[in-house]
């Protein structure tokens, strides 16, 4: 069976659902590192004051006993604490759209009669139960020595500098270190001053960032039909992510800009039969298959559409030229979007190992990880002889 997931509730409704089927039985749930991620999406500078209310905690309600999953469906809540300050008040009239957000496009869709019915369940509120979906997947790839995580690479016009000798282990640490949720320290401290700036300016900042799965083995995916490209999974699911207009495998918009002859990775034999690569342009993925290089996925995130300065728009109700009520939101979401972007790629990654591996059990599984076939050149004997296609003319 495939992995899925599904997410309910409103940015103020009283709590976020999560439901994840397909995890097979027998593994152990990291509840440490699930809290972790939670606080982590919280984490950010130029998070809004709906950061300050909550204090996300995701409970775990079927699916996971003494600790280990069964196999059935694994069912989280979330609750959302500012849905008191909404319970027992009336509801202003919301008919004014904002310009980037699913308030126009919401209403053309299912006819609504009032906007904030698109703006509740189009809130990026929603990211919280991903994450918490996420952090079981990631528990799922650890117990095969699979590592997904990320961080920032660039907010508004401040970029980091990572030379490829800066480790993977130490971009992620370094990460961590602040609240930009970037490895460049200095590059962090500049973006920490645009931030500002555009706090002063009741304005909004985008950004880049990456997450790269460490430990990944060769041969997720595949080739054969469009839907099976690993590439194609993983590029949709880190594009449903709120805000994110382009997503990339490695450094692929920088690579469409050279020949062919600077880009592919060549292919060496190590002394002990391994076939190895001294880079990694294609990211990790050739053929939409995983290769056994670290996986990088990178995404661009536009600017918050809610800023404090007025957007020109119209009064659906009266049909006037009227300019946008701020809604409280974020200045910087960048930082926040890395631990949802690490919740999709876990999701999809998780997917694809269960695909390849299959069982009910993680004890099913495990010896089955050990014989997946590797780049050693021992692991793939080649036949050697000229053959026909054999078609019938």
């Amino acid at each position: 069976m495939p992995l899925r997931f599904l997410t309910a509730g409103e940015s103020h409704g009283p709590e976020l659902t999560t439901i994840l089927e397909g995890m097979p039985a027998g593994l152990p749930i990291d509840i440490e590192a699930l809290r972790t991620d939670m606080a982590r999406r919280q984490k950010a500078y130029g998070a809004g004051g709906r950061m300050k209310i909550e204090q996300d905690a995701a409970r775990i309600t079927g699916g996971v006993m003494g600790g280990n999953t069964t196999g059935a469906p694994i069912a989280m809540t979330i609750v959302n604490k500012d849905w008191q300050n909404w319970a027992r008040r009336d509801i202003e009239p919301m008919t004014t759209p904002r310009p980037g957000h699913a308030d126009l496009t919401g209403a053309v869709k299912y006819g609504y009669r009032e906007l904030r019915l698109a703006l509740e369940r189009a809130s990026a509120r929603e990211t919280a139960a991903r994450v918490a979906m996420g952090a079981v997947c990631k528990s799922y790839l650890a117990a095969f020595g699979i590592q997904v995580q990320g961080y920032v690479i660039s907010i508004g016009s401040e970029r980091a500098d990572l030379p490829d000798a800066l480790s993977y282990q130490d971009r992620f640490q370094r990460a961590e270190g602040n609240d930009l949720r970037c490895p460049d320290l200095e590059a962090a401290e500049r973006m920490r001053q645009l931030v500002w700036q555009c706090m002063q300016n009741k304005d909004t900042l985008g950004g880049e960032f990456e997450i790269a799965a460490l430990g990944l083995p060769p041969g997720l995916g595949s080739h054969v039909h469009w839907d099976r490209r690993l590439s194609g999974r993983l590029m949709a699911a880190m594009g449903s992510i709120h805000a994110i207009k382009g997503v990339e495998i490695g450094p692929a918009f920088a690579n469409a800009a050279k020949f062919g002859s600077q880009v592919h990775d060549e292919i060496f034999m190590d002394e002990a039969g391994n076939l190895v690569r001294e880079t990694n342009r294609s990211g990790g993925l050739e053929g939409g298959i995983s290769s056994g290089q670290p996986l990088i996925v990178r995404a661009a995130m536009k600017p918050i559409s809610t800023v404090l300065n007025p957007r020109r728009s119209v009064n659906l109700a009266s049909g006037k030229a009227e300019p946008t009520t701020y809604e409280r939101s974020d200045f910087n979401a960048v930082p926040r979007a890395v631990v949802v972007g690490e919740a999709m790629i876990a999701f999809i990654l998780a997917d694809a190992l269960l695909e390849k591996l299959g069982g009910d059990s993680i004890d099913e599984q495990r010896p089955r990880f050990e014989q997946l076939r590797q780049t050693r050149l021992d692991d793939l004997p080649m036949d050697d002889f000229p053959w026909r296609f054999g078609f019938e003319q």
